[in-house]
């Protein structure tokens, strides 16, 4: 049990896909959204053309004032990188990159920026930290993998990465039209004197395979500076998303085909769909709605919320103790924009061991009718969690601060 618990933790890291750590990144514009103006997609009957967005035509991320003691890093991949899909089929590569912060001593990351090497190629960027007891499996990994780093679908790789859904070990992530995040003021995450950094690149291949050599910024203060621990709470459930009645012949309707075809795709990373009914104590069954529901293990003071869905997402929520009468709503995202997935600040709200936090979503077929992404697959197959951009994924995101301080 606690074996496959912790595959589930590892996988689930990569869907911070476009979620920042600390504070909402700003959103392209409509026109260039590469779902559209989801408002303008409400009646299923009649949604309107949509335009295709591509990678390399989104603005790049602003960069924000520095604060009274903050300073910036730039680490940048050591060589190039032309991807390709690792297992020989699908359009989606996963590349993890070390990185060397060079810090000597602790210090408190207060932000991110990611600069793209390839445009046309980058999908999105997750950063890790990696702490100075694994940074010599981390050299191992990337001195085996033949190439610029090595292999990650469903987060680094490396072993313990992650031992709870409560502190995830990554950093930041970006997606492109993101401006630069920043911690909330009087937060950070710390670095410990010796980490080091992975940049986990999302590629698409969709245009093809071309050249990357991406670099990240790094906002910091040093380790004797006054702040909070920050630290990312996730929320996963399953997606088990059927064909639609009058489109299911199509050969991956059948869920056992559909979860073949996800393994082939992203290896053991894509069992992921299964496992994560063991964390949420549900059952398979097809529906455009799934939720899961856990306990909070210590208490915490949640900051932010943030959700992430893909193409095919229509609805989001995250609540704390729902059906009683402490029920509260910490996000409501009512129609889903693939384009803004930024971290909300929220009014702080405090739980305790034992409440619980459910998040809820929603996912429709018709969407794949008209969305330019799927262009060359408009034919239903069964949906589940995995990791390529035209798969689905349900995951509810909290910033929170733990009433410990650690």
């Amino acid at each position: 049990m606690k074996a496959t618990i912790a595959r589930i933790l590892a996988v689930v890291a990569v869907a911070a896909v476009v979620v920042a750590v600390a504070v909402a990144w700003r959103g392209t514009s409509s026109e260039g959204n590469r779902a559209g103006d989801p408002g303008t997609l409400l009646k299923p009957t009649v949604p309107p053309e949509v335009e295709a967005q591509q990678l390399a035509n989104t603005p790049k991320g602003k960069l924000l004032p520095l604060r009274d003691g903050e300073h910036r890093m730039t680490l940048t991949m050591p060589e190039s990188y032309t991807p390709s899909a690792p297992y020989g089929t699908g359009t989606d590569d996963y590349r993890c990159f070390l990185l060397d912060p060079h810090v000597d001593q602790d210090v408190w990351l207060t932000g991110s920026n990611v600069l793209p090497g390839n445009p046309n190629v980058v999908h999105h960027v997750i950063l890790f930290k990696i702490p100075p007891d694994s940074v010599a499996e981390a050299e191992a990994k990337d001195k085996a993998a033949a190439g610029e780093g090595w292999t990650c679908f469903g987060g680094t790789g490396l072993s313990g990465e992650f031992g709870s859904l409560e502190d995830a070990n990554w950093l930041a992530a970006w997606a492109p039209g993101g401006d630069e995040n920043k911690t909330s003021d009087g937060y950070g995450v710390k670095l410990e004197a010796g980490s080091r950094i992975v940049m986990q690149v999302h590629y698409n291949l969709l245009k093809g395979a071309a050249p990357d050599t991406s670099s990240t910024q790094l906002r910091w203060m040093p380790g004797s500076t006054d702040l909070t621990p920050l630290h990312t709470f996730l929320l996963p459930a399953p997606v088990e998303l059927p064909c639609r009645p009058d489109h299911s012949d199509g050969p991956l309707c059948d869920r056992d085909a559909a979860a073949i075809d996800v393994h082939k795709r992203f290896g053991s990373a894509g069992d992921t769909n299964t496992f994560l009914h063991i964390l949420c104590g549900t059952e398979i069954v097809p529906s455009e709605t799934t939720s899961c529901t856990r306990p909070i293990s210590r208490g915490m003071t949640v900051i932010g919320a943030a959700g992430h869905m893909h193409l095919l997402g229509r609805k989001i929520t995250i609540d704390t103790n729902p059906g009683t009468d402490r029920a509260k709503t910490l996000l409501r995202i009512p129609i889903w924009d693939f384009d803004n997935q930024g971290a909300k600040p929220i009014d702080p709200v405090h739980l305790d061991a034992g409440d619980t936090v459910r998040v809820t979503c929603q996912h429709q077929q018709w969407l794949r009718d008209k969305l330019p992404a799927f262009a060359t697959q408009r034919q239903d197959r069964y949906v589940m969690w995995a990791e390529g951009s035209t798969d689905e994924m349900c995951l509810g995101l909290l910033q929170v601060a733990y009433d410990d301080g650690s």
